[in-house]
């Protein structure tokens, strides 16, 4: 399945420590490369990476139409992990809790709440990936110690 719609603007990304995320965790002090990588997304990461992510995406229109109704695309954040030499993100979603405040007036079961945040967390995948493979050019800050077991 493929959606039709045309990339959004990327999003601004937050200048909070990604460990407040229930969907990440970075280890030790970091760099989060807000600027660059906010600067990469708006030089055609972020397109590149809806484009492909719309290509195979299992969200219809309908449920598209919600996510931008709801302005969730602009919460998506993304920063650089150091230690896992990868850009990690938060990726936004319908809390469990869509029912009882009325969240939009199209939601009407949790299979479409599961399919938009299981759609949305790959797009934040997606866009992650873009950006390591295709974007960046810097290097790991961090140095593994010496005493690691080879496997």
């Amino acid at each position: 399945m493929s959606l039709d719609a045309d990339p959004p603007d990327p999003p601004e990304l937050a200048d909070a420590d990604p460990n407040e995320y229930d969907d990440a965790e970075v280890v030790g002090e970091t760099d989060y490369k807000r600027e660059e990588l906010a600067a990469l997304l708006e030089q055609g990461a972020w397109a590149e990476a809806f484009e492909e992510w719309a290509e195979h995406t299992d969200l219809d229109e309908r449920e598209f139409g919600i996510v931008m109704d709801l302005e969730m695309l602009a919460e998506f954040d993304f920063f650089w992990d150091a230690f896992a030499d990868r850009v990690g993100y938060h990726a936004p979603g319908i809390p469990e809790d869509w029912k009882v405040k009325e969240y939009h007036p199209e939601l009407d079961s949790w299979a479409t709440v599961s399919e938009i945040n299981a759609s949305l967390a790959e797009l934040g995948e997606t866009v992650s990936r873009t950006l390591k493979e295709g974007y960046i050019d810097w290097e790991s800050e961090y140095e593994a110690p010496d005493d690691l077991p080879d496997f």
